[in-house]
C-alpha cells in the first residue's frame, strides 16, 4: 500500500504518538512485511506498507483501532491523503 498525505500541523505531539502506535501494530499484523517511510519539511510524506497478499492488507485497512486513528486522521492530522493499492513483483537493495 501506498500512503501519501500532506499533514496539518496540527497536534504534532498527539500525531506522532498515533503513528508510532500504528506502526507497531501494523507489525503484529498477519501478512505484514514492513513499511518505508520518508516526509518532507512541509509536511508531505510517504509511506508504502508491505503486506503478504491482499488480505492481509485489507484486514489492516479493517482492524478497528486503524479505523479509529484513520478517522482522528481525517479530522485533524491531514489536510489531503490518498492510497494505492500495489503489487510489487520484485525488489533490489543496494548500500555502499
Amino acid at each position: 500500500m501506498i500512503f501519501s498525505a500532506q499533514r496539518t500541523g496540527t497536534d504534532e505531539e498527539a500525531y506522532q504518538a498515533a503513528a508510532q502506535s500504528m506502526s507497531e501494530l501494523a507489525a503484529r499484523q498477519p501478512g505484514y512485511l514492513g513499511a518505508d517511510h520518508a516526509r518532507s519539511a512541509d509536511g508531505f510524506g510517504i509511506t508504502v506498507s508491505y503486506w503478504r497478499d491482499d488480505a492481509s492488507a485489507m484486514a489492516w485497512r479493517d482492524h478497528p483501532d486503524h479505523a479509529k486513528i484513520r478517522e482522528r486522521g481525517r479530522d485533524r492530522w491531514y489536510s489531503a491523503y490518498s492510497l494505492h493499492v500495489a503489487r510489487v513483483e520484485r525488489g533490489y537493495d543496494w548500500q555502499k
